[in-house]
């Protein structure tokens, strides 16, 4: 019998977002049988590329951009023949509608992830009219399964969760503050309005004007690239915030959190939001917005706190509270870390991938 061939489309090769587990969940996918290769329509930064070259995934990268969707249409069937595709699975809103369209007229069954808290209008109502044709959805975690049966009216019972990640028992600890020390907190993630930066600032803000002076100098790092740099670097100038840094694209993301006490992720919108799980993952108490995940993965009080989306007093006061009480961060991170462990090991992702697959087929 001849093993089912998984073509898996994906918008682009850059580095961070569903790119990075995509070498883990193909894995899952292959020890259940299955020959795989990913196909990219476009490769903006390439930052994907090596870890799935690394995985013998043997990439097709389409030479085009991202608006040119006729040429990317005719260039994934063309590549689907070649290959002698059995089943497409696609990710990413782009990836997913040509997926829709091509798949099934070549005679070939769509699985279809979701990643996105929120799609950009004309996305949404595409997918919507397009949902019936995917054999199975398949939602990156609760949340994003709750909005893609509410607003592309997918029905729940063809749509199933797989969280994409799983707590890696080889992530590095971060380390502990240590009183004389400066507190050093940080964040993963594109220069983006979803990522919440500017709220993080005018946060920062507020604390200064309020004179809130805490126990231990601290500084923050933001990891990440992104249009809104320049807009953020002004916006800091102007509230007289000297102790953020934006510091650029991080090859060592492991690295950098092991080098944290705290982590922040102020967003306005997420997924699953892997970040943010890795730095709970690495021992860290984790500020976030109540998006995502990570309402679910944050106990409040015990492994880090949960922030309005896009409200400043209520980052600040999470701030406040987290700022004068340093000493509590590592026993914080300490129970952060057991948590991931239980909640998201690696027997959970393969048994979950294992049987995603196992209905998709």
């Amino acid at each position: 019998m001849m093993r089912p061939r998984i073509a898996y489309v994906i918008n682009s090769l850059e580095g961070g977002g569903a790119a990075l587990p995509v070498p883990a969940i193909t894995r899952v996918l292959r020890d259940a049988g299955a020959d795989v290769r990913v196909f990219a329509l476009t490769r903006r930064n390439g930052r994907a590329l090596p870890a799935m070259v690394a995985a013998g995934l043997d990439p097709v990268v389409r030479e085009g951009g991202e608006t040119d969707h006729l040429a990317a249409a005719l260039w994934l069937k063309r590549e689907l023949r070649r290959w002698g595709a059995t089943h497409v699975w696609t990710s990413l809103s782009r990836a997913t509608l040509l997926g829709l369209v091509i798949g099934p007229s070549l005679g070939l069954p769509v699985i279809a992830w979701q990643h996105n808290a929120f799609l950009k209008p004309w996305n949404r109502r595409l997918l919507r009219l397009l949902q019936s044709r995917a054999r199975l959805w398949v939602a990156d975690s609760r949340s994003v399964a709750e909005l893609s049966v509410d607003r592309l009216k997918i029905a729940a019972d063809r749509i199933e969760t797989w969280p994409i990640y799983f707590a890696d028992p080889t992530m590095p600890k971060a380390e502990f503050w240590s009183p004389g020390q400066s507190l050093r907190l940080g964040s993963l993630g594109r220069l983006h309005p979803a990522k919440g930066y500017d709220i993080l600032i005018a946060a920062l803000a507020r604390l200064t004007a309020e004179g809130f002076a805490p126990p231990a100098p601290f500084e923050i790092a933001v990891a990440g690239e992104g249009d809104q740099r320049e807009q953020l670097e002004t916006l800091a100038r102007e509230a007289g915030i000297t102790n953020l840094s934006l510091a650029g694209y991080t090859e060592a993301p492991r690295a950098f959190l092991a080098g944290l006490h705290l982590y922040l992720q102020p967003s306005r919108a997420e997924g699953f939001c892997i970040a943010a799980h890795e730095a709970l993952t690495a021992g860290l108490p984790v500020i976030g917005s109540k998006v995502g995940e990570m309402p679910h993965s944050i106990v409040p009080g015990q492994t880090g706190w949960l922030v309005d989306p896009g409200d400043v007093d209520s980052l600040a006061h999470a701030l406040r509270d987290a700022l004068s009480h340093p000493e509590r961060l590592a026993a914080m991170g300490q129970a952060a870390r057991a948590d991931m462990f239980e909640r998201f090991s690696e027997a959970r992702f393969q048994t979950a991938g294992t049987e995603i697959w196992r209905r998709a087929r």
